[in-house]
């Protein structure tokens, strides 16, 4: 499959389920791989990067058994990760390469290589190298940031760091290494991220409490995790959400949606535009959950005001950016995204793709140094759009041809992630 075409319709209607959340079941599988005892996984994503995570895991030492959407891990412990003789293969898995060598490098005196495809050796490391060494752990890139990443494991020690950029990923990195290091280690952010790994580092007995934008993990003997249950991804319910908004006369009901309040950024943003969705999301609180708060999303079409995406927002909202800017195409006014800059080392320069791509469906766009800026024409005409290979990219041009005027043909999918071709098939089940 190379490309497909996306005809203009009318009247989406139904009930349908987001796979399930590719964050969480990263996470899963990790946690449930430093466990000393078995964790049970219900709804995990099989897809290419959570797949991948299984094989890491497997290549540590851990046992994963696939039981259709159950998948049961037995780790090895905190400290007992196997050293492999070959280099790990992560794909095209950003989270797992950037968040496993927290764990890696609290392997005393053993090595670990991740490698992955092309793309993947095209995204920056640095960020976690540079708090890993300050623990005491030895890390290598190419070139200084990139893969191949090599990590030895050391003794580590606590540290206190305060990140540039708000990264959950980087974020979970430290927390991970900081199980296994003397004394107490705490992160800084400049705006809230994802707080998954918290909540399940809180759910598995560790040591750990959260201080508006700062988190603490202190050392831990081992963590007791048991099972976790995966929810319906956000940042893939809301192409659905898109969809069901932008489409004249639809009404769709999204069940078993993750709410997480660190994860409805976007839903936020475009309840602000005044898109029709309803759902219990979770408040902000201070306090740190251990349960990932789910909910039903009842969507319908309706008409959009322009809005401006300010930087504090971006990182709650950052997989989603892209359907920002077509909710602009759509919305009267103007749509203006800042300090997005991170979209430029995603799985392809999303601000770049996202610009070049609707601009060629006929709106009125134009990039900045971090984000973009979208006028409100009525919607888009339609054409041809490259996804890059990027499955975000893919589901846009395919929820912009349904809304569109003349339909879109989106090319460039070869690699996008095996999430696309579900997508698109219920897609196809709500026309």
């Amino acid at each position: 499959m190379t490309s497909m075409r996306f005809e203009p319709t009318r009247g989406l209607s139904g009930e349908l389920r987001a796979p399930p959340d590719k964050s969480i079941s990263h996470r899963a599988a990790l946690l449930g791989a430093m466990a000393p005892e078995p964790v049970r996984i219900e709804h995990y994503l099989q897809a290419a990067d959570t797949l991948a995570t299984l094989g890491a895991v497997r290549a540590l030492g851990a046992l994963v058994e696939v039981r259709g959407e159950e998948v049961l891990v037995r780790g090895t412990g905190l400290r007992e990760a196997r050293e492999p003789a070959e280099p790990i293969d992560v794909g095209n898995a950003g989270t797992l390469l950037r968040m496993l060598p927290g764990w890696l490098a609290a392997q005393e005196g053993r090595s670990f290589t991740l490698d992955g495809d092309r793309s993947i050796r095209q995204r920056p490391v640095d960020r976690i190298a540079a708090p890993l060494r300050q623990m005491g752990a030895e890390v290598h890139a190419r070139d200084g940031r990139f893969a191949p990443l090599t990590v030895r494991g050391a003794r580590l020690r606590a540290i206190s760091c305060e990140l540039p950029v708000a990264s959950a990923q980087v974020k979970s990195c430290v927390l991970l290494a900081a199980l296994a290091a003397d004394g107490a280690t705490t992160v800084g952010e400049p705006a809230r991220s994802r707080d998954h790994t918290e909540r399940m580092l809180l759910r598995a007995g560790a040591g750990i409490h959260r201080n508006g934008r700062h988190v603490t993990v202190v050392n831990a003997d081992e963590l007791a995790l048991e099972r976790v249950s995966v929810p319906g991804d956000a940042s893939s319910a809301a192409f659905m959400v898109v969809a069901g908004v932008l489409v004249p006369g639809s009404r769709l009901l999204i069940s078993d949606v993750g709410v997480n309040w660190t994860r409805t950024g976007f839903l936020r943003i475009l309840r602000r535009m005044r898109g029709i969705v309803l759902g219990d999301l979770e408040d902000e609180s201070g306090e740190l959950a251990e349960d990932e708060p789910v909910s039903d999303l009842d969507v319908a079409h309706g008409a959009l005001e322009g809005t401006v995406v300010e930087p504090e927002e971006v990182p709650l909202a950052i997989d989603e950016l892209p359907l920002v800017a077509l909710l602009g195409c759509h919305a009267e006014g103007e749509t203006l995204v800042r300090g997005a800059q991170e979209l430029r080392v995603k799985e392809s320069d999303r601000i770049a793709g996202v610009v070049e791509g609707l601009r060629g469906l006929g709106a009125d766009i134009e990039a900045t140094d971090d984000g973009f800026a979208v006028r409100g024409t009525g919607g888009v005409r339609g054409g041809r759009i490259d996804a890059r290979g990027d499955h975000r990219m893919a589901m846009m041009g395919a929820v912009a041809g349904l809304a569109s005027r003349e339909g879109v043909e989106v090319v460039g999918i070869e690699s996008a992630a095996v999430s696309y071709p579900s997508f698109v098939a219920d897609l196809a089940g709500l026309c």
